[in-house]
């Protein structure tokens, strides 16, 4: 089976090639990439090449496919999994499979058959064994590439805990009912925090949505309204933190005087880190979800309040197999919509620009369709593109229709009508 992929050889050397995949083994399968969305560790990956930790050392030799938020379908199973899985399934990949040999590896940084960017990949017995391969039931393919930044979501609300006192046991996760506040929260991870908080099955009583982006707050607001969260139990804030005089004490007054019990920060920026200490309630829990790329970014935080009000700190980098598996399940069922955090759509040859160039990029996800050939393109410049392409003019009714939102039926059209790879 011949395949096209994106390939790492080195520090920013990322190849888009055509080769032969080997014949598969009993214990693998054969599967058919559609859709992988663009994730900032694969540019991590590629700025250090073989230095990354879980890059291998002889790239220059034998390159990695690079991509690890991806879905597709089966293609062939080897006889050693004919029985668990069939041809024609839909799956996505829990990336992190923890093998004991090397615990770093994982796909779309460390072999040479799979990764996210291609068309055809080989699924190793390895990632079969770590219960990796992982069904999923929907329509869309799109939302198969999300489950794995959606599981990273869903693992932050599950790793918060609280204490009683008295006791030594750690309870898990965020107080139901209780207060919460999401600092710089209206960027992709945000608006998918946003989701989860109002339609999982353990919700706050107050969220309360901070950044300094009106115009930001205001889409959020559009996508996930008021409304929507009150009738679902949530009284639900958005708050521009950027024109308010004593931010921390009108973030405080909302939960009259009592701070939040559930505080996740996702800007790496040290007022909005202090900030969210600054109004943890009686133990309250921090969760610094923003990765920062300097190792010696710091903060303070009250210690007085650690000892007499036993606020905590923890931070999150990634879901589980089981956060990832809640994630395909909610989208399966309609329960939450990621989509908000896309932003862009392009096809297999946009990869290497727009994964070296990531940083540099605004907007949120950046999705990637495998078999087509498209550039990078932001949503709302379908419109425009419009006027002189009839692909994307009608990309840009679709969407239209869907509060400017991608979508199954976006997704359909496109894989029907653009062009192929």
């Amino acid at each position: 089976m011949k395949t096209k992929a994106v390939r790492l050889y080195g520090k920013n050397d990322l190849r888009l090639e055509d080769f032969e995949l080997p014949e598969i083994k009993d214990d693998e399968i054969l599967a058919h990439i559609i859709s992988d969305s663009i994730c900032m560790s694969s540019y991590k990956a590629s700025a250090q090449g073989n230095e990354h930790k879980r890059v291998p050392k002889n790239i220059d030799t034998h390159p990695v496919i690079i991509g690890h938020e991806f879905c597709g379908e089966i293609v062939s199973v080897g006889s050693k999994w004919i029985h668990q899985f069939k041809t024609g399934s839909k799956f996505s990949i829990q990336p992190a499979i923890n093998q004991k040999e090397d615990p770093y590896a994982a796909p779309g940084y460390s072999f040479e058959y799979i990764g996210g960017d291609a068309t055809y990949i080989i699924i190793p017995n390895v990632v079969m064994e770590a219960g990796s391969l992982l069904p999923y039931e929907g329509q869309a393919f799109f939302y198969g590439s999300l489950a794995e930044p959606m599981s990273c979501i869903v693992g932050t609300f599950h790793a918060q805990y609280h204490t009683l006192q008295g006791s030594y046991e750690h309870k898990m996760g965020i107080i139901e009912g209780g207060n919460m506040a999401i600092l710089a929260g209206v960027g992709p991870m945000g608006l998918g925090a946003i989701d989860y908080a109002i339609h999982c099955d353990r919700k706050p009583g107050l969220l309360v949505v901070t950044d300094i982006d009106e115009a930001r707050l205001a889409r959020a607001a559009s996508i996930y309204t008021v409304e929507d969260a009150l009738k679902n139990g949530v009284e639900l804030k958005y708050v521009n933190t950027a024109g308010i005089g004593d931010a921390i004490k009108y973030l405080i007054s909302l939960t009259n005087g009592k701070g939040y019990d559930d505080v996740m920060v996702l800007a790496p920026v040290r007022p909005v880190v202090e900030m969210g200490g600054k109004i943890l309630a009686k133990d309250g829990c921090l969760n610094f979800f923003a990765g920062p790329s300097n190792t010696e970014f710091t903060a303070e935080f009250n210690f007085y309040d650690v000892h007499y009000s036993s606020t905590h700190v923890v931070g999150t980098s990634g879901g589980n197999t089981a956060d990832m598996i809640e994630s395909l399940d909610m989208m399966s069922g309609g329960t939450i919509n990621p989509a908000s955090m896309i932003t862009h759509i392009g096809g297999l040859n946009s990869v290497v620009v727009t994964t070296l160039n990531l940083p540099n990029i605004p907007g949120g996800k950046k999705l990637i369709y495998t078999n087509i050939n498209m550039p990078l393109t932001a949503i709302i410049e379908f419109k425009e593109k419009g006027k002189s392409d009839p692909l994307f003019c009608e990309l840009a009714k679709i969407v239209d229709k869907n509060n400017g939102l991608w979508s199954i039926d976006a997704e359909k059209y496109l894989l029907e009508n653009a062009v192929s790879i």
